[in-house]
């Protein structure tokens, strides 16, 4: 089966908070996940997003088996690190080839 891999990347100093605050959510609704050391996942129905943080940016990238579940799983993780960066003003840039 094919797999469709998405990569954002989202401009944030605070990387390592967002990345960690989008995984403690997540698994606070029962979903596996982990963060350490900067990097981490978690484990949806649709597939896997993961995360890692770098000195100016948090990247994001899904993995998925369908187009329609790579998009769905795009909106739910960039969503909600929109909402969680408000105040930073936080946006996520999906790579052209996404899907």
């Amino acid at each position: 089966m094919a797999e469709f891999t998405s990569v954002g990347r989202s401009a944030t100093e605070r990387a390592s908070r967002y990345g960690s605050q989008l995984v403690k959510h997540f698994t606070h609704k029962d979903l596996e996940g982990s963060w350490e050391d900067g990097r981490g996942f978690v484990r949806f129905s649709a597939g896997l997003a993961e995360f890692e943080a770098q000195d100016d940016a948090l990247v994001l990238r899904v993995v998925t088996q369908s187009e329609d579940d790579a998009a769905r799983l795009r909106d739910v993780v960039e969503r909600h690190l929109v909402r969680f960066g408000t105040r930073d003003e936080l946006t996520v840039t999906w790579d052209a080839g996404a899907s």
